[in-house]
């Protein structure tokens, strides 16, 4: 291969994949073991190891619907007669054992199951949904709480969970941004390298590691307009320069699985794309682990009109590099005869089957198959109060302070000793954990009116009412609240976002408010009274009216078991906040998809000049309410002292940009300091700004410090011509700021290589 046609993913993974991947090389005698099993398997227990099937041993399988094998001794049978090598979304040890225990001393060759699950962010103890813990920016966080959530998994007796998701999603339409980091690669490619390392551990074979499915392969955050399932149109340069780097950086921290996405792109399904999973995924990206199907993703080719029967659409996936089959049952019915009848390679059948088994003896399970299952353990690792107080860390760092104007927050309960929590998600705990939640118990959540009870020096001080439900009014709840909030120094107003408007299958055309909550929202705004939104949600929202203009806003998400806990500490200032967002919230739905890494245009809206003819909505700008990487804190940062130690970047050297941070406030506080850049002229168009590096740095009141960070010629790589991952001279613009507006500005030129160097 030419030298320039390098893994296109090393640019995008430098710098932030420093930490080493899990133990998974075997043994030459685990790999003798796995080609003498492979060697002595009928055509039927190869596609049987192939198979993964919802666990009727301990029936749990939301959200998808009820299929499939339901009866556990229908599937004990299936088990017995070597026909199924995963089981999926059931916990629990006994009923493990019980599936385990055919497996591997009643079949004909012992071949142990993999047991897997979607613990997406927490089983018992749930930590705020992905996309809240990204606006931690902060990888050290991800990967404690992947750890603590790999600990309880494996406890309940799994060995792989279907996370994380690293989809980039540019467009808040789509349910499943609650899933993943946001809207840029950059710090989706970071958090996803820390997810894979916390669930994964240091060493694969120990108990407590739970193997990683970084997905959806690929580009699924792209679906067009935001719906569910659609079609993806994008340019190979768009695929490879967002979509894959932070599929590559989850590989390079160990992940051993992926998925394969629901989504055709530019017209062939993923779960049939050859190109995408066997050419760029095994030969460019070098990935050496196994492929899932999607949920029935295989057989639904026959309804994307790509195969033309269940058959077909078994043969299609296996060859496209589709390794097991989840839940159709389409590789266990129609795989023999395809490989009987030569329309499937006997090779093909052979390799999908090694990987699968090269897996299960990475993590230990031929020489320990009862690992993570261990009653005791069950009993002892789960929802323990090491993994609640994470929990309550975790959800203080994801609330973001979009606007606190008059410093309204936080709230000094002697100055302000009247506090009226309104709003539907007041002392709501159904949707305190968002989705993919499903194991949780919801009895045992911090609702808001709980939590400020708890933290308040008089609980009488605080009075609580809905005022309307979350989709629809309630009879005299306007008035009622209205009233509450006249009586009351200071007004919360507890609206957003029910769990299940979130996560798959729930995209929406308007990313807004509920007009009941719109309705309380302006009605208290009436009133006169300083009020502080706390928003519920999985995306981004376009606020109006009342919520827009209130004093104080909080972006909460969904944050688990300790909600209301950490939300009363932020708004009591027991903590500062100090998360930033990861997603754009924009003026209106209809700019969506919205992100600050767009193309500049021919015609782009520059400063305060003329608006005529230029690239712009008539009824709103460009930019975003509240920008991507935006976040305030209860302390004043100021960034100064720019400096780069040379403007001149050599070919193969580096350059180190310098910043000084100085907390003015008079509280301690963290912030998070970004660097962006421009490629100001290149043969491709450059996005108007590109985010390369974060540093969080946490001062004490007066307090300084110079954040040093560095950029070589790696970081100023794209995608060029023949899919070819190129950087050019020239100049390019350096920002180094607090979000993605504004900040301190410099520059630099990337000289070309000396021909003296080669």
């Amino acid at each position: 291969m030419h030298p320039d046609r390098r893994t296109f993913l090393a640019a995008a993974l430098a710098g932030f994949l420093s930490l080493p991947a899990p133990r998974r090389a075997l043994a030459a005698d685990e790999v003798a073991r796995v080609d003498a099993l492979i060697a002595r398997m009928t055509l039927e227990e190869k596609a049987g190891q192939m198979t993964c099937l919802a666990d009727s041993f301990r029936p749990f399988n939301p959200p998808n619907p009820q299929v499939g094998i339901q009866d556990e001794k229908r599937l004990a049978e299936e088990i017995r007669r070597g026909r199924v090598g995963c089981l999926f979304n059931g916990i629990g040890v006994a009923g493990a054992r019980r599936a385990q225990e055919i497996a591997v001393e009643k079949s004909r060759l012992g071949i142990p199951l993999l047991f897997a699950g979607d613990v997406i962010h927490g089983l018992k103890t749930i930590f705020p949904v992905p996309l809240a813990e990204a606006a931690s920016f902060d990888p050290d966080l991800c990967q404690r709480t992947a750890r603590a959530a790999a600990v309880e998994a494996t406890a309940a007796g799994l060995h792989l969970t279907f996370a994380p998701m690293v989809d980039v999603a540019r467009d808040q339409r789509w349910g499943r941004v609650v899933e993943g980091a946001g809207e840029d690669a950059t710090l989706t490619a970071i958090l996803s390298a820390a997810r894979v390392r916390g669930f994964q551990g240091r060493d694969l074979r120990r108990d407590d590691s739970l193997l990683a499915c970084p997905k959806h392969f690929a580009a699924y955050g792209a679906v067009a307009a935001g719906l569910e399932y659609g079609q993806v149109d994008i340019s190979e340069e768009t695929l490879r320069e967002t979509h894959l780097p932070p599929f590559g950086a989850a590989f390079a921290a160990g992940a051993l699985t992926t998925m394969a996405a629901f989504n055709e792109i530019n017209g062939v399904p993923a779960t049939a794309d050859s190109e995408l999973l066997t050419d760029i995924l095994r030969g460019e990206m070098k990935f050496r682990g196994f492929v899932f199907s999607d949920y029935t993703a295989d057989e639904e080719l026959v309804a994307h009109g790509f195969a033309q029967d269940d058959r077909d659409a078994a043969r299609l996936a296996v060859l496209a590099g589709v390794d097991m089959s989840m839940q159709s049952g389409l590789y266990i019915r129609y795989l023999p005869d395809l490989v009987r009848s030569g329309a499937v390679p006997m090779g093909t059948v052979d390799v999908a089957v090694r990987r699968i088994l090269y897996v299960k003896a990475a993590i230990g399970l031929f020489d320990n198959p009862y690992r993570s299952l261990d009653e005791q353990v069950e009993k002892n690792r789960i929802f323990t109060p090491a993994h609640r107080a994470l929990a309550r860390e975790a959800a203080t760092r994801s609330i973001v302070l979009l606007k606190n104007d008059g410093e309204l927050l936080p709230i000094d309960p002697v100055k302000r000793q009247k506090i009226a929590l309104i709003g539907p998600f007041a002392e709501d705990r159904k949707n305190l954990y968002g989705p993919w939640a499903f194991y949780g118990d919801p009895d045992k959540g911090v609702d808001i009116a709980s939590g400020l009870r708890a933290a308040l020096p008089d609980a009488s001080s605080l009075t609580v009412t809905a005022g309307c439900a979350i989709d629809a009014p309630v009879d005299g709840g306007i008035a009622k609240a209205v009233a509450a909030a006249k009586a009351a120094d200071v007004v919360l107003l507890a609206i957003g976002e029910s769990e299940s408007m979130s996560g798959e299958a729930q995209s929406r055309t308007t990313i807004e408010l509920p007009p009941a909550q719109q309705a309380l929202a302006d009605a208290i705004a009436a009133t006169g009274k300083p009020v502080a939104i706390v928003l519920r949600h999985g995306r981004a929202l376009a606020l109006h009216g009342g919520v827009a203009n209130a004093q104080a806003i909080l972006a909460t998400w969904f944050l688990g078991s300790e909600a209301g806990h950490a939300i009363a500490d932020i708004l009591l200032g027991k903590v500062d906040p100090s998360a930033k967002l990861p997603v754009s919230f924009p003026w209106e739905s209809g700019q969506e998809p919205f992100f600050y890494d767009r193309k500049s245009t021919g015609r782009p809206v520059t400063g305060a000049g003329q608006t005529e003819y230029k690239a712009r909505y008539a009824t709103t700008d460009n930019s975003a309410r509240f920008p991507f990487g935006h976040g305030l804190t209860y302390t004043s940062f100021v960034l100064d002292q720019l400096k780069l130690s040379d403007t001149a970047l050599r070919w193969d050297a580096a350059i180190e940009i310098t910043v000084r941070v100085t907390n003015k406030g008079k509280r301690k506080g963290s912030e998070v300091v970004q660097l962006y850049i421009r490629d100001k002229v290149a043969s491709r168009t450059r996005p108007i700004r590109e985010l390369k590096r974060v540093e969080r740095v946490t001062l004490a009141p007066g307090e300084s410090r110079t954040v040093r960070l560095s950029l070589s010629r790696v970081d100023l790589e794209f995608v060029g011509a023949r899919n070819r991952r190129i950087v050019e001279p020239g100049d390019f613009d350096l920002w180094v700021g607090q979000s993605s507006v504004g900040g301190l500005k410099s520059g630099f030129t990337l000289f070309a290589q000396d021909p003296a160097q080669g």
